[in-house]
């Protein structure tokens, strides 16, 4: 289902342009970590106040749900996360090499069609993207409701030499879940009893 378009919403966007101006992030001495496809903003506005010492940027394609994510992080006057609106894959040559230390890939959307597949955030097209912009060492941690797209993935981070440290196809059945951050999905999945997949692969 679409999103109802939002009253109002550019005026908001630039109501909280300081949390866009990512670049004033790398003057400072900390890792950065970047969420693709922030939604509503509660879980990276969550890793902002449990991890002061982290700097988080955050993105999200589409206005009427950025602006959301926006207001939160204005609200909890969190200086450690900056939010991008726009789409990735055009954006991400603004991101200098070697950049970032842990991308976050919460509840993607799966394109379930065999044709769409490219479309997918762990497809080689956004992998080859990726493989730029991530430090040496550092990691992808993947959340799922799908399993299609967790195999997928699975297969993929693979054969771009990513190794696959940790797995799971049932997050809260496993030892992974003591430091996890619920997603505004993953709370509506748990509370029906979906099973949620996990994976963490490091770039080698």
């Amino acid at each position: 289902m679409r999103m109802r378009k939002k009253k109002h919403t550019d005026e908001r966007i630039r109501a909280c342009s300081d949390y866009m101006n990512w670049y004033d992030m790398l003057k400072k001495d900390m890792p950065v970590h970047l969420e693709i496809g922030c939604g509503k903003g509660d879980f990276i506005c969550s890793m902002a106040q449990k991890y002061p010492g982290i700097n988080f940027i955050a993105v999200e394609k589409i206005s009427d749900v950025a602006v959301i994510a926006l207001e939160k992080a204005k609200s909890l006057n969190l200086p450690n996360v900056k939010f991008i609106v726009a789409d990735i894959k055009k954006y991400a040559v603004y991101f200098e090499p070697d950049l970032f230390s842990v991308i976050y890939l919460n509840f993607s959307d799966p394109w379930h069609k065999r044709y769409q597949f490219n479309n997918r955030l762990t497809a080689p097209p956004f992998l080859d993207i990726y493989k730029k912009i991530l430090l040496p060492e550092s990691k992808i941690i993947l959340k799922t409701d799908n399993k299609d797209l967790f195999d997928y993935s699975l297969k993929t981070l693979s054969s771009y030499n990513f190794i696959i440290e940790h797995k799971t196809y049932d997050l809260y059945g496993s030892e992974f879940l003591e430091n996890n951050i619920q997603t505004e999905y993953e709370k509506n999945f748990v509370s029906q009893n979906i099973k949620i997949c996990y994976l963490s692969a490091v770039n080698s």
